[in-house]
């Protein structure tokens, strides 16, 4: 299976990817993050208090990163709905402005429990791996015979 639209278990092979899904984040989203969450940590809403940190500037939430992964994998199930889990590391910074680019790639499928298991990631324009070690599973319904 390449894309959205809701996935069958049976159309799933182990090693079958999905489409990259790629979004810029701004300031403005991640200050609209802090807001909704509640994490006003200065170092995603104070440059100035950022490079006194040591940062280049701002960085966005590694939630938000991890959200938009999350939508990656949604897209490639079929919807939130069928998303069972997601789990990765925070491994860099992303900066305002920066282009993050999810990618997976299908590693088991579980054909008793309805899943499948993909190694998720996610890569800056900058080339750093901003999400790393990550694992999502997905739900996939059965075929009705």
């Amino acid at each position: 299976m390449s894309d959205a639209g809701t996935a069958m278990l049976s159309s799933v092979a182990v090693g079958d990817e999905m489409a990259p899904l790629s979004r810029t984040v701004t300031q403005d989203q991640i200050s609209a993050y802090a807001d909704a969450s509640g994490d006003h940590n200065p170092i995603h809403v104070d440059p100035d208090f950022a490079r006194s940190v040591g940062l280049p500037g701002t960085i966005a939430h590694g939630l938000l990163d991890m959200a938009i992964l999350t939508e990656a994998v949604a897209r490639w199930a079929g919807g939130y709905e069928q998303v069972a889990s997601v789990a990765c590391r925070f491994s860099k910074p992303l900066l305002p402005g920066e282009t993050v680019t999810c990618t997976g790639r299908v590693v088991q499928i579980d054909d008793a429990e309805g899943t499948a298991t993909l190694d998720v990631e996610a890569v800056s324009s900058s080339g750093e791996r901003v999400l790393t070690n990550g694992r999502a599973t997905v739900r996939l319904p059965r075929e009705r015979g």
